[in-house]
């Protein structure tokens, strides 16, 4: 897993298009504090080709998650968007610009520290 740097964070977002149209594959519960997601995405760096994202969360202060089995029936027209607020990541579906609107979301986290890794589609 790579860390994400709040430098790094607006290419991230731009690079898979705050992943709008993206396909959410899982949401693991590690422990309390940590929880990662797994999103089939479109890679503007590899000429939109289809690859797996997994967010790691860590040190989670206030999450509302979905259960494994509406995973598929999210709607992610809109995408999701991750801000860095002061010194929390917040990760929220849909068109979500600031913190109120993330934790207005239908499935949203908010941790100290995000981590990455790429995958095969």
């Amino acid at each position: 897993m790579k860390p994400l740097t709040l430098k790094e964070l607006p290419a991230f977002n731009e690079r898979f298009s705050s992943f709008k149209d993206a396909e959410f594959r899982s949401l693991n519960i590690i422990s309390p504090l940590q929880i990662q997601t797994t999103f089939a995405v479109q890679d503007s760096a590899r000429a939109y080709d289809w690859i797996t994202i997994t967010l790691e969360f860590n040190g989670v202060s206030d999450a509302r998650l979905l259960e494994s089995s509406r995973l598929g029936l999210v709607d992610m027209s809109d995408g999701a968007n991750i801000l860095k607020d002061e010194s929390l990541f917040a990760f929220g579906i849909g068109e979500c610009y600031n913190i109120s609107a993330i934790k207005s979301s239908s499935c949203y986290i908010i941790a100290n520290t995000l981590k990455y890794e790429e995958g095969l589609f």
